[in-house]
């Protein structure tokens, strides 16, 4: 089984992966259109160019490995995609043969931790038109990181049930630290996944956002859109 699990920034995907990292069934990669993303907008993101010095930019390269042999001999891969990546030119014919899952969060969420990362943002930045676009012609499950979070067994339980997956325990809990398979970019975004060892616990109330209202109002109904169809 090959996953594409995709979400946009600061939606517990990190998370994800390392619980399906923790499967020893499971190879993992870490956001494998990042780099040829970043070298063809050429957008100043945090460690933009160390990201494009240690990863791969060709997206053809990218996308053939996605298909190619399942890294450490393993029997099924988790690909943790970004749908803002997969910008016009973007090979997209490697995902005929993946299931899809599409990771999401409240949008007021995502911006207030984003942007606690980085200045900058637009509504493009966060992933929300990208990822119901990808989600109309791809299709796949839908699961919400808030109810992940409420009960990490019982959703990832219907996760695996909804892809046809046996549950592993081993999904909900990991070791502190890096992941082997985490990207350069780790030490800019990953610094509180990197002192957990398992699902933080259900969030408070939605933040309230002093800018960036535009952004939250076009973010949402495209939210609402995917909500309507989750796990």
């Amino acid at each position: 089984m090959r996953i594409a699990m995709w979400s946009g920034p600061r939606n517990l995907s990190t998370a994800m992966m390392y619980a399906f990292g923790n499967r020893d069934d499971f190879a993992v990669w870490d956001e494998p259109f990042y780099a040829p993303y970043l070298a063809a907008t050429g957008l100043n993101h945090p460690m933009k160019d160390a990201i494009i010095a240690a990863h791969e930019t060709d997206p053809q390269i990218v996308a053939r490995r996605c298909i190619g042999p399942i890294p450490e001999g393993k029997q099924h891969f988790y690909m943790k995609q970004m749908p803002h990546h997969m910008i016009d030119g973007m090979p997209l014919d490697w995902a005929q043969d993946c299931v899809h899952v599409h990771l999401i969060r409240h949008p007021a969420r995502v911006m207030a931790s984003y942007g606690a990362k980085r200045d900058e943002m637009t509504l493009e930045d966060i992933g929300f038109p990208q990822q119901a676009a990808l989600y109309e012609k791809l299709g796949g499950v839908v699961i919400d990181s808030a109810d992940i979070r409420a009960n990490p067994e019982d959703m990832l339980r219907k996760l695996c049930a909804a892809i046809n997956l046996d549950f592993d325990p081993a999904m909900v809990s990991w070791p502190a630290g890096r992941h082997p398979q985490d990207g350069v970019w780790a030490d800019h975004w990953y610094g509180a996944v990197h002192k957990s060892t398992g699902f933080a616990g259900a969030e408070g109330p939605l933040p309230e956002l002093t800018e960036n209202q535009d952004i939250l109002a076009k973010a949402l109904p495209m939210y609402r859109f995917l909500e309507a169809k989750k796990l």
